[in-house]
Formats: C-alpha cells, structure tokens, sequence
C-alpha cells in the first residue's frame, strides 16, 4: 500500500495496523521485513511530527518482539558467543537407527521406506526419502546460518541393493547429526521428523513452519550480535575456513584407506571360503588312480581324508575375516563419514555465507547508492519530487541495508559457534583409532587362534611309515634337494 494514501486512515487505525505487521512474521525471502516495516512506520511518525501533522498526538510505541520458543539457543553463562559442550554430552542427545523397510509398498511406483527409531523420543516411525528431502528444507529455512548436514542424493533409475545400502547409510549420519546439533534438537521440527506417526509427516511440517521466521528472528541475541564477535573475526573466519578445508582433505584420504582396508578384510574371507571349498572338494575326488602309480601305497587317500576336514577351519578363518571387515565399515569407515558430513555441512555454510549475506548486502548497497545519485541529481536540477514516496523508498533501502548488515554479524556469529562444534567433535578422532587398533588385534588374535588349531591337522598330512610327522624339507634358493 502506498503511503500516500495510508495517512486517510485515523490514528487508533494506525497504532491497529502497527500492532498486527509488527507482532506477525511474513515468510518471505527478505525475513526481515518485520522489523525493516516497524522501523518504517517509527521514522515516518518522526518525519511528521517534525511537520506538525501529529503535534498533538503521541507516537505509538512498538512493543518488544517476543520469542515464540524462549527455551530455544539457551546459552552458558558469560559470553554467549561461546559453547560448552562436549563430545559426550553431544552424543547423549540422542542415537538414531535407520533401518530398511523389507518390503516395497505402492501400487504401481514401488518406493523404498525406512523405520527411523529414536532413543530420545523413544519413538519408532516410517519415513521415505521424500520425507527426508522436505525436513532438510525446513531446516535450512528456519536456520541458513547452521551447519544442516547434506542429503544422500537421489537416484531416478531403478536402484540397485548397493546404493539402497548406501544412501540409507548416509541418512543415518545426516539424522544424527542434526539430533546431536544444539539448536536443531530443540525444534519443533525434529520432534515431529522423529515421533509423528500421522499419514502426512510432509504437510505437518510445512505447517509447523508457517508464520514462523529463521533464527535470526527468533534469537534474542541476533541484534546483538556484532557486540559479541572478536574485533578479528574476519581474520579467524578465514584461518578457520583453511584449517577445515585442510582437515577435510586429510580425513578424506584416511577414510578412503579405511574403506580399502575393511574392503580387503572382506574379499580376504571370501578368497578363505573357496580356498576351503578347495581342499574339501580336492579330498572328496573319487577318480581312482591306477595301481602303478601309486605302488600300493595308501599316501593319496590318507590325504584326501584329511583334505576333507580343512574345510571346517577355513570356513571359521573366513567369518572371522568377515567379521573384522564388517566391524571396520561400522566403526571406523562410518565414523570417519559421519565427521567428514559434519566438515562437509560447515564448507557449504561458509559458501552460503559468502554467497548469500554478503552477495545481498552488496546488492542492496548497490541499489541505495544508485537512488542517492537520483536524489542528487533531482536535487541539483531544482526538481521537487514526491516526498512521501521518496522517504518510502529511503526509508526501505535504508532498513534493507540495516537489516542485512544485522544478518551478517549473526551469521559470523553463528559460523563461530558452528566452527566450535566442529572442535567438540574432533576427540572422535582418538574413538576412530582406538575402534581400528581394537578391530586388527581382536581380528588378528581370533584369526591366529583358528591358525593354531589348524597346525595339528596338518602335522597328519606328512605321517611317516612309523607314523610320526615328518614334514618335507622344503628347497631353497631355487635348488633342489638330492
């Protein structure tokens, strides 16, 4: 609505109008049009009492916003800008279990589904990756200047056993990581992600997130936020984004080794398996062999005899090599994914601030020197524009910048703290390596026990004529025995 034509209205109409844009949030790109609108109203009050037109009236005075959620982004005592968390109490949150749903459901699409269970809510609830797909967006709405962990891609053709394993892997991580992160575990948003059992999870939360602003509103601290930020935070934005990029590289490279090693341990049972089968079927041969070959000796049966059994330890020596490998993907491979999701989600958020605040707190300076120069301009050729819709137009760019300048100290506060979680979760390091050495020498020491039990049974297969073992004397160098 213009202004020129808001001024036909009286005054208990305007404080009306007043009370209603500044008490609701509109879900629109600029979020913060609610405070850029109050604002709006307050200067043009001033710039008419200044004219008379309100001499005898008093302003009317905005009420302070208040937070909907006043237990949300509850901060230690002290400066609120640092955390005190740790990796225990992170991973007490909550544990989230993915499952895959047997079946496929649906009459003619046939989709893949996945029972999400939840410690914390001590929930157990069906979710499809379209659900997935709809919460990271609320998420990402409701907190653009958060680490919101990426989703497994989406694959359009028929899907094979592999990717379902994977991608149902993958929404494992992002589900605990978002459980685990702070802000994100006292939304509203998860507890229906994770306990609502009604036959539309999407349109609930869609709903949930109606006449509800990003964090940036909702934070009480969000206006404060440049007075709580170091004088060099650009600095350590940017030393911060090195070392994470580095760290991301390195760990990138030890999960790639890990995947080899738990790749090998695995085709190392599968090889141990057929070796078995091997000996087993070499022992159960019935070709007979003829008399003159043998010379009537019983050497060639005794050892098939004994050919046969090696199967059984062979088999045990492969499900243990299975096992190690199998421990490795969960607790190292898996480990080393999740903290490469968390490195992940922090460079896509230093992206979005890069490309997101900073681009529109650019543009709208752009755009407000641009109508500067038309001001000067008019004013220098004695032109008398329209007032009212020339302090309408200063007084939107002005509370656009204002704004955009507010978003971006929240955001460097909020890439701060996410930069500390980021540290709080780096003792899963030593967790990494303490669960690899654990996995080679239990591996190791079950596997050399089967070895041991092993020994014996070969000792039969070199009998001498008196019955005692005597096994051959193997030849060295290249040269044979005599």
């Amino acid at each position: 609505m213009a202004l020129s034509k808001m001024w036909v209205f009286t005054y208990v109409e305007l404080e009306s109008l007043l009370w209603h844009v500044t008490s609701c949030v509109f879900t629109v790109e600029t979020v913060g049009e609610r405070n850029s609108t109050a604002l709006s109203f307050n200067l043009l009050f001033d710039s008419r009492e200044k004219e008379g037109s309100f001499a005898h009236l008093p302003a009317p005075q905005v009420s302070e916003w208040r937070d909907p959620h006043p237990s949300r982004m509850q901060m230690p005592q002290g400066n609120p800008l640092l955390l005190s968390y740790t990796l225990q109490e992170l991973l007490a949150r909550d544990t989230v279990q993915v499952e895959l749903i047997p079946e496929k459901k649906g009459l003619f699409l046939k989709h893949v589904e996945y029972e999400v269970s939840s410690q914390r809510f001590r929930s157990s609830v069906y979710r499809r990756y379209n659900d997935f797909v709809v919460f990271h967006e609320m998420l990402l709405q409701k907190f653009p200047y958060r680490m919101v962990p990426a989703l497994p891609p989406k694959r359009v053709l028929g899907a094979d056993r592999e990717f379902i394993e994977a991608r149902r892997r993958a929404l494992r991580r992002f589900i605990n990581l978002v459980a685990r992160h702070p802000p994100f575990s006292e939304d509203v948003a998860l507890r229906l992600f994770l306990s609502f059992s009604g036959p539309d999870v999407q349109n609930k939360l869609k709903e949930s997130a109606q006449c509800v602003g990003d964090e940036f509103m909702s934070c009480k601290l969000a206006p404060r936020a440049k007075d709580f930020l170091p004088a060099d935070i650009q600095t350590q934005f940017a030393v911060s984004r090195e070392l994470i990029r580095n760290i991301y590289n390195s760990f990138h490279k030890l999960r790639d080794r890990a995947e080899r090693i738990a790749s090998r341990a695995i085709d190392n049972a599968a090889d141990l398996l057929i070796f078995g089968k091997e000996l087993s079927a070499l022992g159960s041969d019935t070709t007979p062999l003829p008399s003159w070959a043998t010379l009537h000796s019983s050497t060639w049966g005794s050892l098939k005899q004994a050919l046969k059994g090696l199967s059984v330890e062979f088999a045990l020596l492969a499900d243990k090599a299975a096992q190690q490998g199998k421990q490795e993907e969960n607790d190292v491979v898996e480990k080393l994914n999740l903290f490469l999701d968390l490195l992940q989600s922090y460079k896509d958020l230093c992206e979005r601030h890069e490309k997101g605040v900073l681009h529109k707190h650019q543009r709208a300076l752009h755009k407000y020197s641009l109508m500067k120069r038309q001001m000067m301009s008019a004013t220098v050729q004695s032109r008398e524009p329209d007032s009212v819709e020339q302090l309408e137009s200063r007084i939107v760019e002005e509370n656009a910048i204002q704004t955009m300048e507010l978003r971006g100290y929240f955001s460097l506060y909020c890439l701060h703290q996410e930069m500390q979680l980021v540290h709080v979760y780096l003792p899963l390091t030593s967790h990494i390596l303490g669960a690899f050495v654990n996995s080679q020498i239990q591996g190791h020491k079950e596997m050399s026990k089967v070895w041991n039990d092993l020994k014996p049974k070969l000792n039969c297969l070199f009998a001498g004529p008196s019955g005692s073992p005597t096994p051959p004397r193997l030849p060295q160098d290249g040269v044979s025995p005599r």
